[in-house]
């Protein structure tokens, strides 16, 4: 979901910015994780603990869609797919993970958190994390796998680019009319 369906950059800085009056823009983040080297946090716990509670509810509740996102999943779930959401998340955030795909209508008919995302078998995946993406790849050889190119992931062998949701909404039609 995080760097996919949400955008999960923007929304931390926003509350960062804004509790710490600082300026970081989508922009400035150029590295998968680099909330360390943007901020003034000590390692990733300590990050995890300040986005644990923002305005009484974890980042994941506050999290916008990115543009079309949801849009995109409908109109494959109103063609006949089905929409499995493969996440991992810290524990205090499952709740409001639940809750925030409740409140923003996200079409799925399955919802999984875990890590080995590869382990939840599926026909097309899409993911954002440098580091999975060779794992599902290499775990799932028949299966498509997608990157969402973002600026912390480069190409990966075994992997389909995806700009946005309407060119995977795109991809997964026409893997669908073969």
């Amino acid at each position: 979901m995080d760097g996919v369906v949400t955008n999960f950059t923007k929304g931390w800085m926003t509350f960062y910015n804004r509790q710490f009056g600082t300026n970081l823009t989508y922009a400035d983040s150029v590295m998968w994780n680099d909330v360390i080297e943007l901020t003034h946090f000590g390692d990733i716990d300590e990050f995890w603990d300040w986005a644990s509670d923002l305005d009484g509810k974890s980042i994941f509740w506050h999290l916008e869609a990115y543009p079309g996102a949801i849009e995109a999943l409908q109109a494959l779930v109103d063609a006949g797919h089905q929409i499995i959401v493969l996440t991992t998340k810290p524990s205090f955030a499952i709740e409001d993970t639940l809750d925030w795909i409740e409140r923003h209508d996200l079409p799925a008919t399955e919802i999984h958190i875990l890590e080995d995302k590869w382990s939840v078998e599926c026909a097309i995946y899409l993911d954002d994390n440098p580091d999975l993406l060779p794992r599902l790849a290499e775990e799932r050889p028949e299966a498509t796998v997608c990157r969402y190119v973002r600026p912390w992931n480069a190409p990966i062998a075994g992997t389909v680019d995806v700009n946005d949701f309407v060119e995977f909404r795109d991809i997964v039609q026409r893997l669908a009319a073969r």
